[in-house]
């Protein structure tokens, strides 16, 4: 009679010495109605094998055999697929025998005397396998998303901990380059500045990527990047590697994240100088790609002369946590292709042991117009006006002083609000006020009527990020200013000139 089994087709693994026993049971299977392919094995090897090649849904074994016990097929089964249904099958199995079965880990036991059983004995068992299969699957993702729920938690917390690091890197290059003339000192203040940059964006993308949202994009020029990569990679060169960069000034844009194409090009660069242990030429570089779908298209090459991959290695290449280093994390280029894929384009790798990689970026080319750049007015230098600086982070008030008063202000420096107040008086009042937009005891709307209230009528400069969101309401006779973080020194002596050019005393 056909059983209702619902199960679909299915490969059936026999662990069968007697090919007519194995045929009776071929028969009775079919004879119910089930759709099944077959393959009968006797030996360890041959089971070995087939587990693999074969990838059956389900294995039936006699539990008796001249030179293959049923329980050693168990015991080889269990350890290479644990979740694979196995059913004994057997003339003489007495109740002990099937109780020390199932305690092994066997899934069913089937007389073979009473066939009528097997059809449905064996639907049962493949339902309960993948029923299993599928409740795992769900709770694995249930623990991953609230893995991913924790790493969102630390991730911002870091990024907020990242962006005040790394204000120095932001602020110091342009003291540094007030300061001197060395050329040497002025380019490392340049890399400081570009790293500072780069890993605040950093901290920016992966605080985006918790709040569920993506920094817009822009137009970014490729000689641009070009040129920041090659900044970033004068100090880790190695003297026997050649850079070769061919990209002109007039070269195409892509719309994207800047930092987070940077991002790509320097991860990809750092792969293929660490591949070239014996030296050789690494090519950047840029040219058309076409036309596909009314838009142009452009690709953006990086070239190694290395030691090459397999196509073992090829083929793993993005998987997340694959590495060929020792100290590697395996996210590197799976970051590089979500970033590339993000901008609408695709990344090709070729490779050969031997003779080196090269990574093409294919990428469509912006349609956004070029915008003028304004020319940068020159900063006025302060004439000893007094500034009230409140900033609860300390090295960010610290950095803020020293830039300040080296352009001619004096400064009063206070970490939270009430601080702040005790420095005001009627005979102490500054010119601007620069604050902190995210101050949680005293908050800047409370602060600034606190000094209104005591006769403060000059201009306040609110220093805001993106997570800033609550409004800042200032008091009248107090003009508001406001100046996003992170800071660069120029832009915030343009600001401070501004605002106090807009509030004249």
């Amino acid at each position: 009679m056909p059983v209702k089994t619902e199960v679909g087709d299915l490969r059936i693994l026999l662990v069968e010495d007697m090919p007519d026993d194995a045929e009776r049971v071929i028969a009775q299977i079919l004879a119910a109605g089930m759709r099944a392919t077959f393959q009968r094995v006797d030996e360890e090897s041959q089971l070995l094998a087939a587990l693999q090649s074969f990838q059956p849904d389900v294995v039936l074994a006699e539990l008796n055999m001249a030179a293959f016990s049923g329980f050693q097929a168990l015991d080889i089964v269990r350890l290479a697929q644990p979740e694979l249904p196995f059913l004994f099958l057997s003339s003489t199995l007495g109740e002990d025998a099937a109780v020390a079965a199932l305690q092994r880990g066997a899934s069913d036991y089937i007389l073979k005397h009473q066939p009528a059983r097997l059809p449905s004995a064996v639907a049962r068992a493949v339902r309960d396998a993948r029923a299993t299969g599928e409740r795992q699957q769900v709770e694995g993702e249930l623990m991953r998303a609230q893995r991913l729920e924790s790493l969102s938690l630390l991730a911002a917390g870091l990024s907020h901990d990242l962006r005040n690091i790394l204000q120095p890197l932001l602020i110091v290059p342009e003291l540094l380059k007030a300061r001197t003339q060395d050329p040497q000192l002025l380019h490392m203040a340049e890399v400081i500045a570009e790293c500072g940059r780069r890993g605040h964006e950093m901290a920016e993308s992966m605080l985006s990527f918790v709040r569920g949202s993506r920094k817009p994009s822009e137009r970014v020029p490729v000689h641009h990047l070009f040129e920041a990569v090659q900044l970033l990679l004068r100090g880790t060169l190695p003297s026997d590697v050649e850079l070769q960069v061919e990209a002109a000034e007039g070269a195409p844009a892509v719309d994207g994240n800047y930092t987070e194409l940077q991002q790509v090009l320097l991860n990809l660069a750092l792969n293929a100088l660490q591949a070239m242990p014996d030296g050789g030429r690494l090519t950047l570089r840029v040219g058309p790609d076409g036309t596909r779908e009314g838009r142009q298209w452009l690709v953006i090459s990086v070239i190694d002369e290395g030691l090459g991959m397999d196509a073992v290695t090829l083929e793993r290449l993005f998987s997340p946590f694959f590495t060929t280093k020792p100290d590697g994390t395996g996210l590197g280029l799976v970051s590089c292709k979500r970033i590339v894929e993000s901008c609408g384009g695709r990344i090709v790798v070729t490779s050969a042991v031997g003779k080196g990689t090269r990574f093409d970026l294919h990428l469509p080319v912006s349609e956004q117009a070029e915008l003028p750049v304004p020319p940068s007015a020159p900063t006025a230098a302060g004439t000893g006006q007094s500034i009230l600086v409140v900033d609860a982070e300390a090295t960010r008030l610290s950095l803020l002083g020293n830039a300040l008063s080296s352009q001619g202000y004096v400064l009063q420096l206070a970490s939270d609000g009430a601080a702040a107040l005790r420095a005001v008086g009627p005979d102490a009042m500054p010119a601007l006020v620069i604050l902190d937009g995210g101050a949680q005891l005293l908050t800047a709307s409370a602060l600034l009527s606190e000094l209104s209230a005591r006769g403060y009528r000059g201009a306040a400069l609110l220093l805001r990020d993106e997570a800033c969101v609550s409004p800042v309401v200032a008091p009248p006779g107090i003009t508001l200013h406001a100046l996003r973080k992170p800071l660069e020194m120029q832009q915030v002596f343009r600001s401070v000139a501004e605002a106090l050019r807009s509030h004249r005393w």
